[in-house]
């Protein structure tokens, strides 16, 4: 699930009411399981929001910054303000479990969620050795509650099998075991989702198993990863093809 709280407009009983609804549709947490993106990019020294919290700081302020970041631990860490109070929901609901990237997390509830978080290789963000990458093997689809496509994160996994990936260096700090932190640094394939609205419009026009409905004050879109993901696919063989003279 990818979803606004606030897009759905006044829920009496707010996150949790949702997430419940969600879970009932599923047909509870026995039979259906529910996963969201936990992400955590304030722990990190590379991210676009580090890079944005630290913008016009002086060396002095930057480092105080730095020093200041929260160490990630996947059992109490919450998910970034950025991801959206369903995503908390979710990470905090009885029986979730959490995959352990210190930057990229995943959270589940239901009978498949250890088996979608249990690996998430450092190095592997969101690829193929991550929550997402397991969510595409078992056939998943995304609910899109007030998200547009060009958010949406699955298409990752189509620009994680071009043939010309760039790495880059990352940082990021995590627990210890002690109680404080240690900074981790590794490669992995850059992320880039500038070109998500393009790969959007494509799965629009050439998806097939696409379905659309209202939910509250928006729109919603269910869409078969696997789909999503082989329609991104085309699209960026096709813009990397030799163009005709």
């Amino acid at each position: 699930m990818q979803a606004s709280l606030r897009s759905l407009g006044p829920v009496a009983g707010g996150p949790a009411t949702v997430v419940g609804a969600l879970l009932d549709a599923l047909g509870g947490p026995p039979d259906g399981t529910l996963v969201a993106y936990t992400a955590t990019p304030e722990n990190s020294d590379t991210s676009r929001l580090a890079a944005r919290l630290t913008e016009g700081l002086s060396p002095a302020e930057a480092a105080e910054h730095r020093a200041r970041m929260p160490a990630f631990d996947p059992g109490r860490t919450p998910s970034s303000p950025t991801m959206g109070a369903l995503s908390e929901e979710i990470r905090t609901t009885s029986g979730a479990r959490r995959s352990n990237h210190p930057q990229t997390s995943f959270a589940a509830v239901g009978p498949l969620a250890r088996e979608v978080t249990r690996t998430h290789d450092l190095d592997c963000h969101l690829g193929q050795a991550s929550p997402l990458g397991r969510l595409h093997e078992l056939g998943a689809k995304v609910l899109l509650l007030g998200v547009p496509l060009a958010r949406f994160t699955a298409f990752h996994l189509a620009d994680l099998r071009m043939p010309d990936l760039r790495r880059r260096r990352y940082g990021c700090v995590v627990q210890d075991g002690s109680g404080g932190g240690r900074w981790v640094h590794f490669e992995a394939p850059e992320l880039d989702d500038l070109h998500f609205p393009e790969l959007g419009e494509a799965l629009l026009r050439e998806g097939t198993g696409l379905r659309r409905g209202p939910v509250g004050d928006t729109d919603a879109l269910l869409v078969p990863m696997a789909e999503a993901v082989a329609v991104a696919i085309r699209s960026l063989l096709r813009d990397r093809s030799p163009q005709p003279v």
